[in-house]
């Protein structure tokens, strides 16, 4: 039950309305259990002033418990959406002060999973459990005194079986549940996984025949997510009898003890039918807790990882220009891997413009990586402008360094969105301006939209050159005064590379450029060129 607490502190920004809602609950519970309490009266005829006043008390508390019901609809289900809200908007900043350099070792479809199926299972927190427990504590000592007044042994036996069907069997349930809410949430992870590398890979699927093997593993993720399920439901389905066998069991009990009162026979009957029904959803939500257990492990799992590379306590003295110093860097991505470098030592001068060349593994996505501290080197330190960047917050590193991959990702948004993203508050002119310098301004004036184009997903709605050209003025856009590009011409053809580089070249006058690339094609405009072999830099020129 920790994480869950830990969920429900998160909330706490919104307690009031989580509070109103069950407030409003307890009005329209108390509404229901005072009208099936003097329907009983009226049925007894108790005596002539109550048999005159019930009717009249049940034509305002019907209405009031029809509004109230309405009003608990709307706050409950209010105050939900505005927790989870809250809480995806934590999730993501966790996921994105942990993931600077994109997800690393995770797979997409989890982070996915944990975002979208693990939230939305934390609603039963407040709707399923806080709500009716609420209620439960209404009406235990109700049934108490109204019970104890007539027979105390009855009532000693009615609250033992209410207790056992709101709080005893919920417990049990949960406990029994939990390892099985944590298989429910991995495996549904897992078969959102096989359908996204099955959607995403289908070019490759379809050229290789392997639809088959996909969708058998697509069907065994399924196979095994239906099976947690139908455990789940079972379970569900057990602690619901043991709650109805409270229930029929303590109502036998009142009709009992009610028999040497008769004229509180029906009082008391509808009142035990009332608080029984009101609770009988309890057990089953100890299972949905068990699940929301392990929905809540993963969600709190994937979101305090924390940074890569913390950021220093704040007062170090802040850069001065942007020459880029690479010193004795040593770095392996995990303690069984291979180190990438090993004495890495590079200087790139300001407004110098320098190539970082190598093939595949040679470690020239991981140097900007270093840079943009993302990661941090396990010996050696990087220098930007003379200051050590671990002593630099990492946002102070960013905003003087600007990034573009091979695979940098254009949004499912409008030119100006995207574009946005570098610099929130820049106006037309400025948008206008990095277009026409990455040579895309002419083709955006042909659009009929303009800067307010949507381009659809991964920029689907533009050609490679176009998207990479969009790319590259969105990091002109900042300030930064040192430039890294990550292989940028990946995947274009050689017209289209050319075109690019050429257009780079004019771009970036008076910045520091870091070209990291496999191969030149003799167009770039280079200071230095460094070669990255067995951890180590080699000058190839000057």
């Amino acid at each position: 039950m920790t994480d869950l607490l830990r969920i429900l502190a998160l909330w706490r920004g919104r307690t009031f309305w989580l509070a109103f809602g069950i407030l409003i609950s307890l009005a329209a519970l108390a509404c229901g259990a005072a009208m099936m309490a003097l329907s009983g009266s009226m049925v007894a005829g108790v005596v002539t002033g109550a048999a005159l006043a019930a009717p009249f008390a049940l034509r305002v508390l019907g209405p009031a418990r029809v509004v109230l019901r309405y009003l608990e609809r709307l706050a409950t289900h209010d105050a939900t959406f505005r927790a989870l809200a809250d809480l995806r908007v934590w999730f993501f900043r966790g996921i994105a002060t942990s993931s600077a350099g994109g997800l690393g070792f995770r797979r997409a479809g989890d982070v996915l999973a944990r975002l979208v199926t693990d939230v939305e299972a934390l609603d039963g927190i407040y709707l399923r459990i806080l709500i009716p427990l609420a209620g439960a504590v209404l009406l235990l000592p109700v049934l108490a005194i109204t019970i104890g007044q007539i027979d105390p042994l009855a009532a000693v036996a009615v609250l033992l079986l209410f207790a056992a069907s709101a709080f005893g069997l919920p417990l049990l349930s949960a406990r029994a549940a939990a390892g099985l809410g944590g298989r429910l949430s991995t495996t549904g992870s897992a078969l959102r996984v096989a359908c996204l590398d099955a959607l995403h890979g289908l070019r490759e699927v379809r050229a290789f025949s392997a639809e088959g093997r996909m969708l058998a593993n697509v069907q065994a993720c399924e196979s095994n997510l239906l099976a947690a399920q139908h455990e789940l439901s079972r379970r569900g389905a057990i602690a619901a009898a043991g709650a109805f066998l409270c229930a029929q069991v303590g109502i036998l009990v009142v009709l009992l003890a009610a028999g040497a009162h008769p004229a509180q026979a029906a009082l008391l009957v509808l009142l035990a039918v009332a608080a029984f029904e009101a609770v009988s959803g309890l057990p089953r939500a100890g299972v949905t807790a068990g699940q929301a257990a392990g929905a809540a492990r993963r969600v709190l799992e994937a979101a305090e990882h924390g940074p890569a590379v913390p950021d220093p306590a704040p007062g170090a003295p802040l850069p001065k220009g942007s020459a880029l110093r690479f010193e004795g860097v040593a770095f392996a991505w995990a303690a069984d891997r291979a180190k990438v470098f090993d004495g890495l030592t590079i200087d790139i001068p300001q407004g110098a413009r320098v190539a970082l060349l190598g093939p595949s593994g040679a470690g020239k996505s991981t140097l900007a990586a270093l840079a943009l501290k993302v990661v941090a080197p396990q010996a050696g330190r990087v220098l930007l402008g003379g200051a050590d960047i671990a002593t630099l917050p990492a946002a102070e590193v960013r905003s003087r360094i600007g990034w573009l991959s091979q695979a940098t990702h254009l949004f499912d948004d409008t030119i100006r969105g995207n574009l946005l993203l570098a610099k929130p508050d820049a106006d037309d002119a400025a948008l206008w301006a990095v277009l026409e310098a990455a040579q895309l301004g002419g083709v955006v004036r042909t659009l009929p939209d303009g800067l307010d184009t949507w381009i659809g997903e991964a920029g689907a709605r533009l050609s490679g050159g176009q998207g990479r050209r969009l790319a590259l003025a969105r990091a002109l856009l900042s300030t930064a005064p040192v430039l890294i590009f990550d292989e940028p011409c990946a995947g274009l053809d050689a017209e289209t590379e050319r075109a690019f580089l050429a257009t780079l070249n004019e771009v970036a006058e008076g910045r520091t450029v870091v070209l990291i690339a496999h191969r030149l094609t003799g167009v770039e405009r280079l200071d230095r060129i460094f070669r990255l072999s067995a951890g180590r830099a080699v000058a190839a020129a000057g």
